[in-house]
Formats: C-alpha cells, sequence, structure tokens
C-alpha cells in the first residue's frame, strides 16, 4: 500500500526516475525549495512500502477576488505507476487543501495541447478547458507550443463562474495572463 506524505527537501535526490518523462517540466533546485517553504501543504510525494517514489503533485495558492485559487504547477507519476489512480489522489488532495484550507474558487493547471492523454485525464477529473494560451511552451529555439488553461470549480463558486464554454476559442498570449 503506497502512502501519500508532504514532500522533503530530501527528495530532491530521490526524484529523477519521475522527472525522466519528457513532459515533465524540470525546474532548478531554489524554485522546488521556495515551493516547499510556501506551500508546503500543496507539495506532497506519493511513495511506494520500500520508499519509492511514486509521483508527486506541487502546486500553489494564487490571485486576488473570485481569481484566488489553487494552482497545479506539477504532477507527475512515474511511468511503472501509471494506470493505477494514483494522479487522481492526488488532484483530490491539492483540490481538497485548495478549498478547505485556502477557500479557493477553482483550481487550474496548464497542459500542452498536443498532450491529449493528460487533457483526456484532467477532463475525466471534471477540468474543462478556460482558455488557449498561445505558445505557452518555449524551447528558446523558436520552438513555441500553445497551453490549455484548465479548470474545476470549488464549492466557494456555487455559480460556477470560474468556467466558460468553449474556451478552446479564448486565445490569450503569455503576457496577458
Amino acid at each position: 500500500m503506497s502512502a501519500v506524505r508532504r514532500f522533503k527537501a530530501t527528495d530532491l535526490f530521490k526524484f529523477n526516475n519521475v522527472n525522466l518523462d519528457f513532459l515533465t517540466e524540470t525546474y532548478n533546485i531554489s524554485f522546488y525549495l521556495s515551493y516547499l517553504a510556501r506551500w508546503p501543504d500543496l507539495f506532497c510525494v506519493q511513495e511506494s512500502p520500500n520508499g519509492a517514489m511514486m509521483g508527486y503533485i506541487m502546486g500553489k495558492a494564487e490571485g486576488r477576488g473570485k481569481e484566488w485559487h489553487g494552482h497545479v504547477t506539477a504532477i507527475t507519476v512515474a511511468s511503472e505507476y501509471r494506470r493505477i489512480g494514483l494522479a487522481d489522489g492526488m488532484m483530490k488532495l491539492l483540490e481538497s487543501v485548495s478549498d478547505k484550507i485556502y477557500n479557493g474558487y477553482f483550481v487550474d493547471l496548464f497542459v500542452r495541447v498536443s498532450n491529449t492523454v493528460a487533457i483526456g485525464m484532467y477532463k475525466k477529473f471534471g477540468y474543462s478547458v478556460y482558455r488557449r494560451v498561445i505558445g505557452y511552451y518555449s524551447s528558446g529555439d523558436n520552438n513555441e507550443e500553445d497551453a490549455f488553461d484548465m479548470r474545476k470549480p470549488l464549492p466557494r463558486d456555487v455559480n460556477k463562474e470560474s468556467i466558460i464554454e468553449n474556451g478552446e476559442q479564448n486565445l490569450v498570449k503569455p503576457e496577458d495572463l
């Protein structure tokens, strides 16, 4: 039986098996540590009984007014542990903390438009496309890819104002976020 626990600084030495996936964004150490210091309750690890890291979720709380929300900065599961419900459990945990601790209106995330598997998974979890961000992902060599900003309303958003229909047609630039 695996367990979810808060991320620890020493986990930075154990997550290569998870971060090797080409769709997983990898950040510098200070970025991970800043999340750990500021939002420790939104940065969790799924760990196997033998202590192997199976996956992690890293999030934050941000915004103002009705834009106050939880944000999924990264979620990833090691390839050998996929399709057993780990992402679903970690997303539910982040959503619960965003609701009960941070009192957010919604949870959002960004996903590459080419990552159809992840988009399908997020839709299954209740997320919908709010907008398409043109050129959000850039590799520095003039290769850019759009992102979908996907959202899921939380109970505080009684009127579901944080979501719209046909969000794929709602085009914005990264500087307009």
